[in-house]
Parts: C-alpha cells; sequence; structure tokens
C-alpha cells in the first residue's frame, strides 16, 4: 500500500519561501504522477502542480507560474514544491496525491492515493 506523507508547511509572511516535501513509502511510487493540490479555507480543492512519473514534465497552474516550482528526487522518493513570493492567497492546506496519468495541460486523474496534508499560512 502506498503511502504519502507532506510536511514543510507553516507560517510565512508574504513574499516569504517555503518549501513543502511529498515523501512515499510502499508500493511503487515513481510509477506514478505526483500532483500537489490546494484547499483555502471555504474553498474547493485545487490542483496546483504536477509532474511526470519520470519528473521530465511538469505543469503549474497560471496562478502559481513563475512563483512554485516542482521536482522529485527519484533516490528518496520525494516531490518538492518550492513555493516563492507567497501570497496570502496561497493559503490553504496542500495535499500530494498520486496519478497514474500526466497531461501537459493539467492532471486528468483518477488520483489514488493522498497525503494527509500540511498547512500553509501566509500572513503578516
Amino acid at each position: 500500500q502506498l503511502q504519502l506523507v507532506e510536511s514543510g508547511g507553516g507560517l510565512v509572511q508574504p513574499g516569504g519561501s517555503l518549501r513543502l516535501s511529498c515523501v512515499a513509502s510502499g508500493g511503487s511510487p515513481n510509477y506514478y504522477a505526483i500532483v500537489w493540490f490546494r484547499q483555502a479555507p471555504g474553498k474547493e480543492r485545487e490542483v496546483i502542480s504536477s509532474i511526470s512519473s519520470g519528473g521530465d514534465r511538469t505543469y503549474n497552474v497560471e496562478s502559481v507560474k513563475g512563483r512554485f516550482t516542482i521536482s522529485r528526487d527519484k533516490a528518496t522518493n520525494t516531490v518538492y514544491l518550492q513555493m516563492n513570493s507567497l501570497e496570502p492567497e496561497d493559503t490553504g492546506v496542500y495535499y500530494c496525491a498520486t496519478s497514474v496519468t500526466f497531461s501537459n495541460s493539467g492532471p486528468l486523474g483518477p488520483y489514488d492515493y493522498w497525503g494527509q496534508g500540511t498547512q500553509v499560512t501566509v500572513s503578516s
């Protein structure tokens, strides 16, 4: 059974940076594309970024382009989300999930495995 664990969230001032980690264990984690989602208070969960199983293709939603970078280290089964120039609108719980597919125009799902989430709060 594949398990995902996110970490790296916290409280940061506007303009600051955080790096989130999603560590996979069990199963065959490098078989999957990984997707980062964000759920802001009172809003639906939304896709933020994704990376292919090989790590050679990435997708970022328009609102985070130029600020967020997704990467993966296959040796440690870890996917990172480097978040720079954070804005209050980036506040929310960030989840990583697996997907058997990857699309250059955005994840298609389904999302078989999920982490428990990590809270990011951007506030002065």
